[in-house]
């Protein structure tokens, strides 16, 4: 077994490129990916078999070893990983696999090292590390699809409430201004409503690497921006101010997914702020982008925090229940920053309060419908 080892070592690269070219031509959502995010953690496999293949004399030794409880590791990694590349399917991973383990045998073979406790041992581990990597790509696919539902059905509550509130003050105030003003409110809130359940739907049929569909159209964001200012201050009670700076505000945006960034954001700012200053809405033109935040005073969120607030399938601390409150509404509001071709940052200390600020490019899409895609770093230190 250390000639076998001995000679993957040195014939890594040559291994990956022959992988890289078989996977390519038969599995289809390679094809997406660049060869970084190709290899993922197979290097660090091969280099795990190798080392495996130097300390042990028999194979079935090798579920006791450091290296091959690594193997399974990556293996979990890659799983999840995958569930962020899209149009990965179960299928597909496995024939990335089976192609791995094809690959390994044939240089073995070519190089006169391939021998019963060598093809023994390969089997196991690809095996193995192929079951790892399907079950959590599932697993990561499932939490997707119930963190998008969960954030959705909790976003639907708020036109909901408002449309709720109304109707009640209909019963009781027979003024036909007020009573005009309350029904408008009302099938406002019930139009939102039904648009949510839209985007509930669809993320109920989630596939790997999408998220939720973008609806784009053109428009004047500032005025879904102003719209959702009016609507929070009728439902809160809490103080909300808006600051809208003169510029140009019309390009191409999804309107319905922008004032669910907002909702989720003063949702937040609202129930984690201290309550002692206004919550603030700024709009700002940058020229080719518009910047949108939203401040809240009150405890600052902290460093280790705010590193992954926004990651989409991070595992919550069981100690720290405000922080999963936090990361499925702000994944949501990452996607929809980052299908507008933007960004979101951050900004939370004791001395300024919590800042939260998207920036959106105006004229980056085309009108029309998109899925939004789950980028791979929302994965990251998913181990």
């Amino acid at each position: 077994m250390k000639a076998a080892a001995k000679h993957l070592g040195t014939a890594t690269q040559d291994v990956m490129r022959s992988w890289e070219v078989l996977v390519k031509k038969e599995v289809p959502a390679s094809r997406k990916t660049n060869t970084l995010a190709l290899y993922d953690h197979l290097p660090d496999i091969l280099n795990d078999i190798s080392e495996i293949f130097t300390r042990i004399d028999n194979w079935e030794d090798l579920t006791k070893n450091e290296r091959y409880l690594k193997i399974l590791e990556n293996s979990i990694y890659h799983g999840r990983h995958s569930a962020s590349t899209q149009q990965y399917t179960v299928e597909q991973i496995i024939h990335e696999y089976i192609i791995f383990h094809r690959v390994l045998a044939d240089e073995l073979i070519t190089a006169q090292l391939y021998d019963k406790d060598i093809a023994s041992a390969l089997k196991h581990i690809i095996e193995t590390a192929m079951l790892k990597s399907v079950g959590s790509f599932s697993q990561a696919l499932q939490e997707m699809q119930e963190k998008l539902i969960g954030t959705l059905a909790h976003d639907i509550r708020n036109p909901l409430a408002a449309a709720q509130l109304s109707l009640e003050m209909m019963s009781a105030d027979a003024d036909t201004v007020w009573l005009e003003k309350m029904k408008e409110t009302t099938t406002r809130s019930v139009k939102k409503a039904l648009e949510l359940i839209e985007g509930l739907m669809d993320a109920i049929t989630i596939k790997a690497g999408e998220g939720i569909t973008l609806n784009f159209e053109e428009v004047n964001i500032a005025e879904s921006i102003s719209y959702t200012y009016k609507e929070a201050t009728e439902i809160y009670t809490q103080k909300i101010e808006l600051i809208l700076h003169d510029g140009e505000y019309n390009g191409i945006f999804d309107q319905t997914a922008v004032r669910r960034l907002l909702e989720n954001l003063l949702t937040n700012a609202i129930k984690y702020g201290d309550g002692k200053r206004p919550v603030t809405i700024t709009l700002s033109d940058e020229q080719e982008a518009v910047t949108l935040s939203v401040y809240n005073s009150g405890n600052p969120i902290s460093i280790d925090k705010q590193e992954r607030i926004f990651d989409f399938l991070a595992k919550e601390e069981k100690d720290a229940p405000s922080y999963k409150s936090w990361g499925m509404g702000l994944a949501l509001v990452k996607m929809v920053a980052e299908a507008h071709n933007g960004s979101m940052e951050l900004q939370s200390s004791e001395e300024t309060g919590t800042i939260f600020k998207a920036t959106l490019q105006k004229n980056s899409n085309k009108v029309g419908k998109i899925r939004a895609r789950l980028r791979e770093n929302v994965l990251k230190n998913q181990k």
